[in-house]
């Protein structure tokens, strides 16, 4: 017997169960079907709200990407470029860490085609904006000319790097490193230095 649930609510209790499902059982075993097993509604209720397995999907990506973006202009925005561009790398690391299940739904790579989901990438791209426009700040203070494609490359690079930065974070393997406690506690910001320093954004680090 289904559950009476208005329409909103239904919808909303799908997409919880959707998450509870890959969180608890792995994404590959994500089905409507089971879905609607677990709330205690018909087979069919969740599709008035969903067409497909991939659009329950979609719509979890689509709703990390916009709390990935929001995490990051949540940073401040001062008169120091270079020092809201660090703290920006800090929303990124602490994003990624505090919301695993987000962030390997995100960059995972098992995504529903983009082209059939196009609202899902908005916050992706969302994102990518807010590190360009950052990056464009600390470009601007310079002397030298510079172009769109110049902070694109640089903004592919930072991204890149804070992605590794986290997989390594991650990891079961750095806890079988032979780290002294001072080394495993700065990791982040001696990355997050070397990072701004390779772009320009900060002075050397000291070694």
């Amino acid at each position: 017997m289904d559950v009476r649930r208005t329409p909103g609510d239904l919808r909303e209790a799908c997409l919880a169960e959707a998450l509870a499902i890959i969180e608890q059982e792995g994404l590959e075993k994500l089905s409507l079907r089971d879905v609607a097993r677990r709330l205690g509604v018909s087979h069919q209720a969740p599709y008035r709200h969903f067409p497909s397995r991939d659009h329950v999907l979609a719509e979890i990506v689509r709703r990390a990407y916009a709390d990935f973006a929001a995490a990051l202009r949540s940073a401040p925005v001062t008169d120091n470029p270079a020092g809201d561009s660090l703290a920006m790398g800090f929303a990124y690391v602490q994003f990624a860490l505090s919301h695993p299940l987000q962030y390997r739904l995100m960059f995972g790579g098992a995504l529903p085609d983009p082209h059939q989901h196009s609202e899902m990438m908005h916050g992706a791209r969302d994102a990518f904006d807010v590190l360009r426009h950052t990056l464009g700040r600390v470009f601007a203070e310079r002397p030298q000319p510079y172009d769109q494609e110049a902070i694109d490359r640089e903004a592919m690079f930072v991204w890149s790097s804070l992605h590794g930065l986290v997989s390594l974070l991650r990891s079961d393997a750095l806890n079988t490193l032979e780290l002294s406690q001072e080394t495993r506690s700065g990791i982040t910001m001696h990355a997050l230095q070397r990072i701004g320093f390779a772009v320009g954004i900060i002075p050397a680090v000291p070694t």
